[in-house]
Parts: structure tokens; sequence; C-alpha cells
């Protein structure tokens, strides 16, 4: 892996959600500027994910994704502290890998548990939820508002928590100076 570009570590949710409602294009184009990256924690996840929902293995197989499989002690203190705080039965192990590499890499992560976001603020890492990078894109002009408010209600049909109905995302976004 080349350090030309700045990463951008990605969650599970946000990977498996956007796949499930085909929309991973938007992800590899709005992280051309990147190297887009997973820890092997949602790679595991993921795997585990595609068993009942076999279209996951396109994030997989995706030649732009890269997966970190960081065996550094500064990486699995920092998983190990994060197990911690979120692991429960097995799960958020995920997250504990994005986190872990934002704070040992200073990648810029992309997650949306509320949890594992207000740990990651209250660390001060470079964080970002999937509607503020998708609105950052909309800023840029990269995408336009019409082509997120399709996405997000295809995401709300496919039961991702957001925080507005569908067809709402523009006001949303508008009343909370976003766009």
């Amino acid at each position: 892996m080349t350090d030309a570009k700045p990463g951008l570590v990605f969650d599970t949710g946000p990977l498996r959600h956007f796949t499930l409602q085909g929309w991973l294009g938007v992800v590899k184009y709005l992280g051309r500027d990147h190297q887009v990256i997973i820890p092997e924690s949602v790679e595991v996840e993921l795997r585990d994910q595609s068993r009942t929902d076999p279209e996951l293995r396109q994030v997989l197989e995706a030649d732009w994704i890269h997966v970190d499989r960081s065996t550094d002690l500064a990486y699995l203190q920092a998983f190990s502290g994060y197990e911690r705080l979120l692991a429960v039965g097995g799960r958020n192990l995920g997250e504990c890998g994005v986190l872990a590499l934002g704070k040992t890499r200073g990648h810029q992560i992309i997650i949306d548990d509320r949890v594992a976001s207000n740990i990651a603020r209250r660390e001060k890492l470079n964080c970002r939820g999937t509607l503020a990078l998708l609105c950052d894109a909309i800023r840029q002009q990269k995408l336009t508002v019409a082509m997120v408010s399709d996405l997000a209600d295809d995401l709300l049909i496919g039961e991702y928590r957001l925080p507005f109905a569908k067809g709402k995302f523009a006001q949303w976004a508008d009343e909370n100076g976003l766009i």
C-alpha cells in the first residue's frame, strides 16, 4: 500500500447498505482521491454477512478497497481498548478496527454507529458519518441533491437508520445547513 493518498476507512454498515441497495459505485467515486480501507475486522463481518447476502462479495472482491491487516502493537492495543468499550457478544468488532485505524494511522473514518462515533469525537479522531460525507460531496459538486435524495431513499428502504423519512433528505440537509 502506498501512502500517496490519504486513507478513508469504512465501517461495515455503510458498505453493507450501499452495496445491498446498488450504490457501491458512489463509495468508489467518492473514494477516488483516497485509499479506501477496511480493517480486517470489517472484512470478517462482511464475509460472514455475505453468506446470507451474496451481493456483499462485491466489497470483498473490489480491487479499490484495501484490507488493512495490521498486527503492530499500537494498533492491537488500540483495538483491544475499543473492544473493551464496544464489543458485545462478538458484535461491533468492525467499529473497533475502524476506530483503531483512525487512532493509530490518522485516517479519516466513516462510521455511523452512535456510540462509536461519540468515542471517535471524544478522542478527536477524524470521523465523519455517511450523511456528512454525502453532503460534503454535494457542496463540492461531486453529487447532486437529487442523486443523494434517491440514494438516501434506497438506504431507508433497506432499513438503514437515517434521521429523516423517505423523500425528506433535501429538507433535512437544508434545515441543518449541510447543503
